[in-house]
């Protein structure tokens, strides 16, 4: 069988995020896995590098999957492209090793969150900002980033209770940048757990807001409990902007 790997992007607001699920065909990776099913008369599994949630958007997702019989990257962008909505694009298709994983494989994923800070400046951007009423104070989210920095284990972060697997990650940067009209927050890490960044992003959000210490971080991360964290803030101010390999 041949392998291979494709660039994705797409606006998430009217899915139910990227995995397939058994009580709707709504997600991005069931749209792709159709029109491949359809070009090649069998099934194919397409295996994204992060599942993103509902909502969330994505302008470097990277896939892969294989087919039985090789055809040439041109064709499959063409026909893939023909046949998808228009809030999803396939960006590249190439051939890849055999045994090259996307997910598996990747060694580092880029997340970038958007606050508004002025609503009359994000008329085009509305869908994929949160617009946030208030001011934060980004020099005390500035602390509290450092204390998250490294190898922690992020349970405290996670999203889903009955998570069985380790909940240890490395976080290798948090990137905090403000301007008149929004403050991003990039996050840079080896993988993320379910909801983890948006819910990082609600906990900055409590410092910014002088309702939580920026010296807290690290006996919120030994508490490893999740209602010690804040809220999980809006999917919309959520992008998956890069996945790297070695």
């Amino acid at each position: 069988m041949t392998n291979y790997r494709m660039l994705i992007q797409y606006d998430g607001t009217r899915y139910n995020g990227w995995q397939k699920q058994g009580d709707t065909d709504n997600t991005i990776q069931q749209k792709l896995e159709t029109i491949l099913a359809r070009m090649t008369g069998e099934q194919v599994d397409v295996h994204g590098a992060g599942r993103t949630d509902a909502g969330v958007h994505a302008r470097g997702q990277v896939a892969q999957f294989r087919l039985s019989e090789e055809r040439s990257p041109k064709e499959i962008l063409a026909y893939i492209n023909e046949y998808l909505p228009d809030d999803i694009g396939v960006l590249s298709v190439d051939i890849a090793g055999p045994r090259f994983h996307s997910r598996f494989n990747a060694t580092r994923k880029i997340y970038l969150y958007r606050i508004g800070k002025n609503k009359a400046a994000h008329v085009f951007d509305r869908k994929y900002i949160y617009e946030y009423r208030g001011v934060l104070d980004t020099a005390a989210m500035k602390v509290a980033t450092i204390q998250l920095r490294g190898e922690h284990d992020f349970r405290s972060f996670c999203g889903n209770p009955r998570m069985r697997k380790s909940t240890v990650r490395n976080l290798y940067a948090i990137h905090i940048r403000e301007t008149e009209d929004e403050i991003d927050l990039e996050f840079i890490g080896e993988g993320f757990l379910q909801y983890m960044v948006r819910i990082l992003v609600g906990t900055l959000i409590e410092v910014g807001e002088g309702r939580r210490d920026p010296l807290s971080m690290d006996a919120l991360l030994e508490a490893r409990d999740r209602t010690m964290a804040g809220p999980t803030a809006p999917a919309c101010g959520l992008t998956l902007m890069q996945v790297d390999y070695n």
